[in-house]
């Protein structure tokens, strides 16, 4: 993003002019975490406040007090551009094409970030910002933590989980953790989108509260380290955060080795390259920085951080009310609209899912319909088969009829002519009978004997022809009694068929699923300053409303950390002891012993009341005492 403005300014207060009587102007490259500002014009008496509100108004940032524009001096030291002097007075070097190059970061944290961040572009540079520093190694954050903000991170980046999404671990997990564990990238790929999966239906703006909620927990979050050395010239690291001020040992900067809290620390003040610290106890901590470029960075950080602490315990001012009122209203509207897309995409899914099992119907009814034209065209070909076998026996059955007429008409002309032989002989039989009658005479009872005696001997081919017609014709009457008598049954058989029948069920045509076009919300202008005061039932609403956020917000941090426990439980097998650092081991031995990064604040607030509960009470005895005294004295006054 190329942009550039022109800061204008009384002429007289500088001396730079151009040989052509024109100013010698300043260019200035400024590097957000998201967007580069390319060549920004300013004149020479150009003050830091100036260039730092006018990149604030171009990014649209009305949440100032958190950032601040950072340079690396020639020394290669990082520092903080003054706000009060003007920019040719400070140490920024210029690149190659003359221009100055400045970072614009995060400067002051707040003490909770689901509180203090309102606007969202806000929310995102922070984000970015701790994203990074976790990546670079400059924030310690232990595996079981990177991998949950991996998923939220890639939650807020690519949205809901997909089964074939490629994830970059180079931009998810930090490098020092990658090689500590015996795991291939395949196996971190799953574990986050284990994590991922869970983070579903989250907003882009969710993801990234959620990210920060977890990332204020570590150790090290919101702490900007300098390098410094006590009376003792001992090397130390001086540590400045939203909770107050600690000194670590130069190799562990997770735990304080003195802390001093906000509400402890009386003064902070610098002379003659010492920094001298007060206590509320009157005790004084006196250091001084390493390299003399720092000092300023140190003071300026240290008394902007204070600052911001008070401001926390103060009522928040108008400006601030019409920001959490705007950033509530757009909330709302969010979570709106987030129902509606949500509604709309189980809309969405329902009709996909009647869709395909429409399409499941459809397909089936398909299938059944092609087995029974199949089965209808096989029972078509057996009805042709049946018919034509039918065709050919009744052929057969007629000729076999024929023969049998035939075969019938040839045996009765044998039998007529059997009768007729028979006749003839029982002719000759008789006339055998009546000559022999005639030539013994005629006596009957001597006729009967010899009829008894003389029965005639039948011939053997006479009697044949009495047998029966033979086995073949019967068989063929049979047959074509049965084929004749086949094609009612036959087409019994075809009109008892079910495979003839078949139900048909209308195709049910499903409309085309809805393209839904998410529409950008329109930022609303400033509430009126007037309409931002509160009534009690507003402050009992918004009290309730907070300890319902806190209520749900513990509950979902004490899930998380016992999910966290498991999967360090789990990926502790896959551990290389010898790539270890030194922070890793000092953070084992903290939750073996219960330390958190709050353990010594609270520490030190409970020694803080306990001590000065012991002073009130000193201080109300003696105040007793010096009472009793003059009472006494006014006693012996009044007697004299």
């Amino acid at each position: 993003m190329n942009q550039k403005l022109n800061v204008t300014s009384d002429s007289t207060k500088m001396g730079f002019f151009s040989p052509g009587g024109s100013w010698k102007y300043l260019y200035v490259k400024v590097s957000t975490m998201d967007a580069d500002l390319e060549k920004i014009t300013v004149e020479p008496d150009c003050t830091g406040r100036q260039l730092f509100d006018t990149v604030c108004r171009i990014i649209g940032l009305r949440e100032i007090w958190f950032f601040g524009l950072q340079f690396v001096n020639k020394k290669g030291i990082p520092c903080w551009l003054q706000m009060d002097k003007k920019i040719s007075k400070q140490e920024v070097p210029k690149q190659e094409d003359g221009s100055m190059h400045l970072i614009f970061l995060v400067k002051f944290y707040p003490e909770d970030v689901e509180e203090e961040l309102i606007q969202d572009i806000t929310r995102h540079l922070f984000f970015l910002q701790i994203k990074q520093s976790i990546l670079s190694m400059q924030l310690y954050c232990s595996a079981e933590a990177s991998v949950l903000l991996a998923s939220y991170a890639v939650q807020a980046i690519q949205g809901d989980c997909v089964e074939s999404s490629k994830l970059q671990l180079s931009e998810l997990l930090p490098e020092c953790v990658i090689k500590q564990y015996d795991m291939t990238p395949q196996m971190w790929e799953e574990r986050i989108k284990r994590w991922w999966i869970n983070n579903s239906g989250q907003s882009r703006e969710d993801a990234e509260m959620e990210y920060l909620r977890v990332a204020q927990d570590l150790e090290m979050y919101g702490i900007q380290y300098y390098p410094i050395c006590n009376n003792k010239e001992t090397d130390l690291t001086l540590g400045v955060s939203a909770q107050g001020i600690g000194i670590y040992k130069e190799s562990n900067r997770i735990t304080p080795r003195p802390f001093f809290s906000w509400s402890e620390i009386k003064n902070i003040s610098f002379k003659n390259k010492v920094f001298n610290m007060r206590t509320m106890d009157k005790s004084t901590i006196t250091f001084r920085a390493k390299d003399i470029s720092i000092n300023m960075s140190i003071l300026d950080l240290c008394v902007g951080t204070h600052n911001l602490y008070l401001r926390r315990r103060q009522p928040d001012l108008l400006e601030v009310q019409q920001m959490k009122a705007q950033a509530k209203e757009q909330r709302i509207r969010r979570i709106q609209e987030q129902n509606r897309l949500s509604r709309e995409r189980e809309q969405r899914i329902q009709a996909e899912a009647e869709r395909d099992r429409h399409k499941n119907e459809i397909a089936a009814i398909n299938e059944q319909l092609r087995n029974m034209k199949e089965a209808m065209k096989k029972t078509e070909e057996n009805a042709h088969l049946m018919a034509e076998k039918a065709r050919v026996s009744e052929e057969e059955a007629l000729v076999l009829s024929k023969r049998a007429s035939e075969a019938e008409a040839e045996c009765q002309r044998m039998k007529l002519s059997q009768i007729k032989r028979k006749a003839r002989d029982a002719e000759l039989w008789a006339y055998r009978l009546m000559h022999e009658t005639e030539r013994h005479g005629y006596d009957p009872y001597l006729c009967r004997a010899h009829l008894y005696d003389s029965e005639p001997s039948w011939p053997q081919d006479w009697l044949s022809t009495y047998v029966p017609v033979p086995q073949r014709y019967i068989n063929h009457h049979r047959l074509v009694s049965s084929s004749s008598s086949g094609d009612g049954g036959y087409m019994q058989y075809l009109d008892d068929d079910p495979n003839f029948t078949a139900t048909v069920t209308p195709i049910i045509k499903t409309q085309p699923s809805l393209f839904i076009k998410k529409q950008a919300l329109l930022n609303c202008p400033p509430p009126d300053p007037s309409s931002n005061q509160m009534t009690p039932n507003d402050l009992l609403s918004l009290r309730t409303e907070i300890e319902k956020s806190r209520a749900d917000y513990n509950e979902k941090k004490k899930s998380l950390q016992e999910r966290m426990t498991e999967f360090r439980n789990e990926i502790e097998s896959l551990k290389v002891v010898d790539r270890q650092s030194e922070h890793d081991r000092i953070h084992a031995a903290n939750l073996q012993m219960g330390i958190d990064k709050y353990s010594t604040l609270r520490k030190v607030t409970f020694f803080t009341l306990r001590k000065t509960k012991y002073e009130i009470h000193s201080w109300k005895t003696l105040l007793i005492k010096n009472i009793g005294l003059l009472e006494c004295r006014r006693k012996r006054c009044l007697l004299c």
